[in-house]
């Protein structure tokens, strides 16, 4: 694959501690792609990142739609977001980063952070909005702007709608591929690695459509219940982290290792937190059907070809989690308004047709998933190079 077009390291003055830009690509002069915060970040893990994000912008690149995918950037701080110096880190950085944010990398929450928090921090650095960078694109900025404000507003049973969209894109995906399989949603079980914004989304929508969750995992183990867990009431008992409070277990449910997620019997398993979760040493582990990858690069390449040969399937992140990049684009550029019913529906027909065209693609070409869709980004990106160059 070719190098980034940017790729840059910085050191906290204060603390010592880096952080990570990398800009895969541009299209129109402008690149998306969230910041991460978590210990141990590197900067291979942030250039995966990009490229992962310029796939995701090519995927949904519709030519008769308002929004017209950007190019694939990603941030990364070496940091747990739970330390005290945590949040001035955050706001160095985005000021270190101010000239790219202002001019060219549209950015959010991504693990480790909250977009609260993004937008808290972006402030302090002196920056109009962590996605200023894409303004000048707009036909009518103030009324883009208006719009995409009221949807961060839009709440769902208690929950905001820009947290559930991306989860609801997950379910979607999974569902799609269980209807492909003609596999009924009744008696599907499930095992979710992660309960925050992606995870818990995913939990709920799931649970609603009629699959059984059976097992959860947070930074303080499993919890596991054959029968099904009571996914809203760890929902509701959830901390800023994911973390459940544990006081809301039922007598019935079970707390186990916080690996045990991974040989829960369950025929779909989430992975929803940290990249590199399953690895060679535990992919022996699973025995389900799929692995649906809501976290980013959480299966390591060498993981899904063993896998593969064990015939468990892997949906990849760069089609299964890009519905919440998507949502805000389609918000944005005016394709849906602050709706959630209109962001679900939108969000269910495009992550439906991407799942549909990348399993048939991996079918007719006799790969995975995850060939297919690099093979459909690789027909994508010259058409939207030759429609808007390469950098301008």
């Amino acid at each position: 694959m070719p190098a980034p077009l940017l790729s840059l390291t910085w050191t906290d003055h204060v603390t010592g501690r880096p952080g990570y830009l990398v800009v895969d690509r541009l299209v129109r002069g402008v690149a998306s792609g969230g910041l991460r915060m978590r210990q141990g970040c590197t900067l291979d893990e942030v250039t995966g990142l990009a490229r992962g994000m310029t796939m995701k912008e090519a995927l949904h690149y519709d030519p008769a739609g308002r929004y017209v995918p950007l190019g694939g950037a990603k941030g990364g701080i070496d940091c747990d977001p739970r330390s005290p110096e945590a949040y001035g880190l955050l706001v160095r950085y985005l000021r270190a980063m101010r000239p790219y944010i202002e001019s060219c990398w549209t950015t959010g929450e991504d693990l480790g952070l909250t977009q609260d928090l993004v937008d808290r921090a972006a402030a302090e650095a002196g920056l109009v909005s962590s996605v200023q960078a894409v303004y000048p694109l707009l036909d009518d900025e103030a009324s883009a702007r208006k719009r995409l404000a009221d949807a961060f507003c839009v709440d769902v049973d208690g929950i905001g709608l820009d947290e559930l969209v991306g989860g609801y894109g997950v379910a979607e995906s999974v569902l799609a591929a269980l209807d492909r399989a003609g596999t009924p949603y009744a008696g599907t079980r499930v095992a979710v690695q992660g309960l925050g914004t992606m995870g818990g989304a995913t939990a709920r929508f799931l649970a609603r459509a009629g699959l059984t969750v059976t097992a959860v995992a947070d930074v303080g183990g499993t919890i596991a219940n054959a029968a099904g867990l009571d996914v809203e009431a760890l929902l509701a008992a959830r901390d800023a982290y994911g973390t459940v409070d544990r006081a809301v277990l039922r007598a019935d449910d079970r707390e186990l290792p916080g690996d045990a997620w991974l040989a829960s019997g369950a025929e779909v398993l989430v992975p929803a937190a940290v990249s590199y979760a399953i690895d060679t040493t535990n992919q022996h582990r699973v025995t389900g059907r799929w692995i649906v990858e809501a976290a980013n690069m959480p299966v390591t390449a060498a993981a899904e070809e063993l896998l593969a040969a064990r015939g468990i399937t892997v949906l990849p992140d760069v089609v299964v989690n890009s519905g919440t990049n998507a949502w805000w684009w389609w918000t944005l550029f005016g394709d849906i308004g602050a709706d959630a019913d209109e962001a679900f529906a939108h969000t269910r027909r495009s992550m439906r047709a991407l799942i549909e065209l990348m399993l048939s693609r991996a079918e007719a070409d006799g790969t995975t998933p995850r060939a297919a869709a690099h093979a459909i980004v690789a027909d994508r990106l010259p058409v939207i190079a030759d429609r808007y160059g390469w950098y301008r």
